[in-house]
């Protein structure tokens, strides 16, 4: 099944535990370095791969060396990167994740080429070829808030094709601007804070029942340890979160995505494939990086 992802692509450089940053020049020692491809679009792509679906990214990166790593690690991943556009002169976003034990994760990052994708950069023609279309951090690829994409998403989503979107920032501006998605995709995945943020709202159901309104065909509201909240114009539903020993919460979200849409394209309905999307994300917080823990399919299933 063909899954197109368009979006947010970022090379995570990891390391844990990290309990302090040191002072000066000093030198703390931890159990794990690792380098992951990251992002809304491309770890979400990642994740999309190892749960058996066949992957087209599309975004841009640089021309530097960390844009060679990251199309070289998704290449290698299954992803095919043969539309992913590449910047001459311009860097390749990166976060530096130093991660607490706990499994919480402060981060210094660059954005670098995400903030320069356009419709220009996609392929429309694979886009209206796919089964599902993912769009991963429209509120920092806000180049792509173009009223020809916003038809072709309406063209692909009339012919059957199925169009989710995940969130990058917790910036207000930001995600207002992202908000002019909502009536061209079918669900819309923000985790709390991007929820409450987007809307105004005091708490998450009325945030959720906000976003709804204004077009899509289902919100899941990602709660972290609490699970997620589902709802449609059916109603709300709780999903609880399985309980893991959690080493990273890095990528929990972009997994989330990517079983919630592994789901739909299995034909499960939207409650069931929540909980295969909360399952993929449980796996991931048990390692390092976003796509920790996540061999196949079956795997995940069996955690429900």
């Amino acid at each position: 099944m063909t899954v197109v992802t368009v979006g947010v692509h970022i090379v995570d450089i990891l390391a844990r535990p990290v309990e302090h940053i040191p002072e000066g020049q000093d030198t703390v020692l931890v159990d794990q370095i690792r380098l992951t491809a990251a992002g809304a679009a491309a770890g979400t792509a990642v994740d999309l791969v190892r749960l058996g679906n066949s992957v087209v990214t599309m975004g841009a990166v640089g021309d530097d060396e960390l844009g060679d790593f990251l199309l070289a690690v998704l290449t290698k991943r299954g992803v095919d990167v043969s539309r992913l556009a590449r910047r001459a002169g311009e860097q390749t976003a990166a976060s530096i994740l130093p991660i607490r034990s706990d499994g919480g994760r402060p981060s210094f990052h660059v954005p670098g080429a995400n903030l320069g994708v356009t419709y220009a950069d996609l392929d429309a023609g694979a886009l209206r070829g796919a089964r599902a279309i993912h769009l991963g951090g429209m509120d920092v690829t806000f180049g792509l808030g173009d009223p020809a994409f916003f038809a072709l998403l309406d063209e692909a989503r009339a012919a059957g094709t199925i169009v989710t979107m995940d969130l990058l920032s917790e910036m207000p501006d930001l995600l207002g601007m992202a908000r002019a998605f909502l009536p061209h995709v079918d669900y819309v995945l923000p985790n709390e804070s991007q929820a409450l943020l987007m809307t105004g709202a005091t708490d998450v159901a009325a945030a959720a029942g906000a976003l709804l309104a204004e077009g899509p065909r289902g919100v899941l509201v990602t709660l972290g340890a609490s699970g997620s909240l589902v709802v449609t114009a059916d109603g709300a539903e709780r999903v609880p979160a399985i309980k893991m020993e959690v080493a990273d919460t890095t990528g929990c979200g972009d997994a989330y995505c990517a079983g919630f849409l592994t789901g739909l394209l299995h034909g499960q309905n939207v409650p069931a494939a929540a909980r295969w999307g909360t399952a993929a994300a449980a796996r991931v917080a048990t390692g390092l990086g976003s796509d920790a823990g996540l061999t196949d399919l079956d795997t995940i299933l069996s955690l429900l």
